[in-house]
């Protein structure tokens, strides 16, 4: 249901957000049940909601088979500034106003320091609450550095929706960072519901969880939420489920679903502020390969650059960009640069000159170009709401144009909130003017989003449309999802930021945006070794796997540590590349029905109230549930496994049957607890490669863990894992396979063409400690199994 709340005759347009949804939702005409002085009663067209409209006082219900889900200003707290002329136009100068003009001005201008934001249209503030009934779990509003369950704001402050570059932001607070998704989600055993508040201002959002009078002899939870933004419209979507997987399909019914990324993203990637030259770059790819670490990618900071003017070189760094490049090629790897919003002022520039002539830098409140201070110095900041600026930025991609690029060269936005050095609270000042006159304030929370897009579309241009991009930005919006990855920012190497990357994680999944990661290591400072095992080894099994560390921090290639930790992260990051065909498969499901890959228990069962508050441990995709070790010197985990179904640990393959919670022993920096869901089967690869190009020609195994009834099911998507052929040519495979009655057999999941080979798996069947090895050819279709023992010391 969408709710939308406009003045009728305003002074001038309210700001309503473009670009965020796909397309405008198609309506449906409710039919009047009840009509009555003050009342209106709608029902959906299945019947299966009522919608209850009072008129005073003004109130919203949505009924679902009786049960009040949702209900909208049953607190009264709906407001909505209507545009107004300014204190001059309204008051004579008669000395009997002047009172009253000073207090009104302080509604048109505010300090904030030294800086001074003019409101040229005056207070334009909008608001409402919602009851969410029978709900005491609520989740969602990314992103902060905070818990995963949403807590209780009603003696704190709320949490704050405002994309901000808060270098080493500290834990557990709710201001926020670098993104924002306001979408909040509430579950219950038998419901999960969801709010989207579709407003790109700055948002506050309170939140008070408490118990309400007793029904049926028993207390009943009721949850008030209320947003409140600076500017726009109201403009919300309530989105019914009944499932939590509903929700995901509704919303990115809404706002799209997960760009399905190139294979080689799913690698491991290599990160430093900065890489010095070319002579740093291969000695560290060779340095993979000496000590046998695969990864795919290898990263360039601001330094790369002349004088950080962006699309350029370091001329004595990087002589060469081109053939180092290729060098890279040869060793089937990549290569991603920054590419940051601001631009250098700098007249014999020409991304300055040719963007100062088109007129397409943000104007301040006086019509001049915005300047502000960040690494350049002076810098101008492109207007990324102008879809002609976003062309022209999507164009400076071209190989012709961008010199020394080529086709491995891929692009990571940062700096995006925007940052501004010299800024009230260090971003662009809310009076700065953007296309079509509207403020900075109406639409902050979209400039990172803006860019990525012009980003990603600049990356499949240069391509004629034939490649899929990779674009990794920092600041994010609802709809980030469609055009590539994000990451939780700069982090600290501490091991309380290592624990908190989990729940934030989860967070950024559950607003549709699957493609996250966290700096593995922490960004700012030094991680212990014992730290950084523990963070490759959390890092290999999470969406987007980055090293990455600050310039002022010690050099941390994974060989850096001993040989005994350097075997450790080369296993962790192995187990990453074996489980490629897996996570690929994730993928395709989140670009294809918006699953997250990396999900809170409590999606996978959602009737078992112990799951809802696990922040500690998660479930990727719906087989594997991972419990990454964040404690200092842990020589024990304790785990929870819900369900009835028997699960097993990957590494020792002891079966466990489902228990509350139960200490599994967690040898010092060797394990990694994860755990395959009886009755699913996981495609793996035999063995891991230098990178995921190595490992086309690797055959693949599949792990099939027998539920209780001795059946599993799993699947497995395959392409050329770079190109949009899988859309365009349908060309990909799309297998299901099932294990029952001792059969293993493979079938069509959807109509597939374009891959004649063969494929040959080796299979491993487990139930309990019993476990069978074979072979299994696709185009066989079938594997009877028979008997099964295996020695234990065997099991894979």
């Amino acid at each position: 249901f969408r709710i939308k709340i406009n003045e009728a005759a305003p002074l001038r347009a309210r700001y309503e957000v473009p670009d965020v949804l796909i397309k405008e939702p198609t309506t449906q005409r409710l039919s009047v049940s009840q009509k009555e002085a003050g009342i209106l009663v709608l029902t959906s067209v299945n019947k299966d909601y009522t919608l209850q409209v009072t008129a005073n006082p003004f109130q919203v219900e949505l009924h679902s088979k009786g049960e009040t889900v949702l209900s909208m200003n049953s607190n009264g707290l709906l407001y909505f500034e209507h545009l107004q002329p300014p204190p001059s136009d309204r008051y004579s100068t008669c000395l009997s106003h002047h009172l009253e003009k000073q207090e009104d001005l302080g509604l048109w201008q505010e300090k904030f320091g030294s800086f001074l934001d003019f409101k040229a249209h005056g207070p334009s503030s909008v608001g409402v609450d919602f009851s969410l009934h029978g709900f005491d779990h609520v989740y969602g509003i990314p992103q902060h550095a905070e818990s995963l369950l949403l807590k209780n704001t009603s003696d704190g402050d709320a949490y704050r929706l405002y994309n901000l570059d808060i270098f080493g932001h500290k834990i557990h607070e709710k201001i926020g960072i670098y993104g924002s998704v306001p979408l909040l989600l509430a579950h219950k055993p038998n419901r999960t519901s969801g709010i989207f508040w579709l407003n790109s201002s700055e948002t506050l959002v309170d939140i008070n969880t408490k118990a309400v009078a007793e029904v049926r002899q028993r207390a009943v939870p009721l949850t008030d939420v209320r947003w409140m933004s600076e500017s726009g419209i109201i403009d919300v979507f309530l989105l019914m489920g009944p499932t939590a997987f509903d929700i995901f399909k509704q919303f990115a019914q809404l706002t799209g679903t997960q760009a399905l990324p190139p294979l080689f993203s799913l690698g491991y990637h290599q990160c430093r502020w900065n890489y010095e030259d070319e002579q740093d770059v291969k000695a560290v790819d060779a340095g993979f390969d000496e000590h046998d670490i695969p990864y795919d990618v290898i990263w360039l900071d601001i330094e790369h650059t002349d004088g950080k003017r962006y699309f350029t070189w370091d001329k004595k760094k990087f002589q060469n960009p081109k053939r180092m490049q290729e060098l890279l090629r040869k060793k089937k790897r990549k290569l991603v640069v920054i590419v940051d919003p601001h631009i250098k002022v700098d007249p014999m520039y020409a991304l300055y000159s040719q963007g100062k002539d088109k007129g397409y830098f943000v104007k301040d409140r006086n019509g001049q170009d915005f300047e502000g201070i960040c690494w350049p110095g002076s810098s101008c900041y492109l207007d990324f709401t102008n879809p002609e600026v976003r062309k022209w930025y999507a164009d400076q991609f071209a190989f012709k144009t961008y010199k020394g690029s080529t086709n491995i060269l891929f692009v990571w936005n940062d700096m995006n909130e925007p940052s501004v050095f010299k800024g009230a609270e260090l971003t662009m000042q809310k009076d700065a003017v953007h296309y079509k006159n509207w403020e900075h304030r109406e639409l902050h929370n979209l400039y990172g989003f803006y860019q990525q897009m012009a980003t990603a579309e600049g990356l499949i241009k240069r391509s004629s449309g034939k490649e899929r991009p990779f674009v990794l930005t920092r600041s994010f919006f609802a709809g980030s999802q469609k055009y590539g990855a994000v990451w939780t920012g700069d982090n600290t190497a501490e091991w309380g930021y290592l624990k908190i990357s989990i729940p934030m994680l989860l967070t950024i999944s559950l607003a549709g945006i699957s493609f996250c990661g966290a700096d593995v290591g922490g960004f700012i400072g030094d991680p212990e070794p014992e730290l950084l095992v523990r963070w490759y080894q959390a890092g290999a099994y999470q969406p987007f796997f980055r090293g990455h560390s600050n310039m002022e921090s010690k050099r941390r290639e994974p060989w850096l540590f001993g040989e005994k930790n350097t075997q450790i992260i080369r296993e962790a990051i192995r187990e990453r590349y074996v489980l490629l065909p897996y996570l690929y498969t994730l993928f395709y499901r989140a670009h294809t029905v918006a699953e997250p890959v990396m999900r809170p228990l409590w999606v996978e069962f959602p009737g078992k109230l112990e799951t809802f508050g696990v922040e500690n441990e998660y479930m990727l995709g719906n087989a594997l549930l991972v419990h990454p070790v964040t404690d200092k010197e842990a020589k024990a985990v304790s785990v929870l496994l819900p369900g009835s179904e028997e699960v097993r640990i990957i590494q020792s393959c002891s079966a466990h049957t489902s228990v509350l919670y139960g200490n599994l022993p967690a040898p010092h920096l060797i394990i990694i607890p994860v755990f395959q869901r009886g009755g699913t089967v996981i495609p793996l690869k035999t063995t891991a490669g230098k990178s995921t190009e190595w490992m086309i020609d690797v055959s693949y195994e599949l792990h099939v863990a027998l539920d209780t009834e001795a059946r599993a099911i799993g699947e497995l998507y395959l392409d050329d894992g770079h190109s949009f052929q899988y859309l365009h040519k349908k060309q990909f495979l799309y297998r299901k396979f099932t294990f029952h009655k001792n059969i293993l057999s493979s079938s069509q999941k959807i109509a597939d063409n374009g891959r004649k080979n063969l494929l040959f798996f080796r299979i491993n069947v487990n139930r309990g400690m019993e476990t069978c090895l074979g072979n299994f050819q696709d185009e066989t279709n079938t594997l009877h199994v028979r008997k099964w023992t295996i020695p234990h010391h065997m099991c894979s």
